[in-house]
């Protein structure tokens, strides 16, 4: 049963986001370009809500919006399978990891230098800010 087009407003609100987000979507290719009516405006249909949850959802997840074009082109290629997918998901899930160990290994090196402090005194000797003049032995 066909229903009556959406208007761009109608689509950001329905997808919770905003009428910018929904033309910056179609600006990068995210969205296709919608049909315009005899006035001009654009004319979407319920598969526009869709997608753009689509592409909240994989935001939430890490995805790029690079990273959510490939997603949305494996949906749309008949000769993709679900390992595309799945290898995409573990690749992402590698960086993720990759990413905690780093915050991990920050975490470590912070509460190294808030032991070493004793959060009194004068600056001078403060050594959270003589560890901070130092190079890093990491570089």
């Amino acid at each position: 049963m066909p229903t009556d087009p959406l208007t761009t407003g109608d689509v950001a609100a329905q997808a919770d986001v905003n009428v910018q987000t929904v033309r910056y979507y179609e600006r990068r290719g995210l969205l296709p370009e919608p049909p315009r009516s005899a006035g001009g405006f654009r004319q979407y249909d319920a598969s526009y809500v869709t997608r753009i949850r689509f592409i909240k959802r994989a935001q939430e997840l890490g995805f790029t919006l690079e990273e959510i074009q490939e997603l949305l082109a494996l949906r749309a290629t008949p000769t993709a399978d679900r390992a595309d997918v799945r290898a995409a998901a573990e690749a992402k899930r590698h960086e993720v990891q990759a990413k905690i160990r780093d915050l991990q290994r920050i975490a470590e090196t912070l509460d190294h230098l808030i032991t070493a402090c004793k959060g009194h005194g004068s600056t001078d000797d403060c050594p959270i800010l003589h560890a901070l003049e130092t190079p890093s032995s990491d570089a």
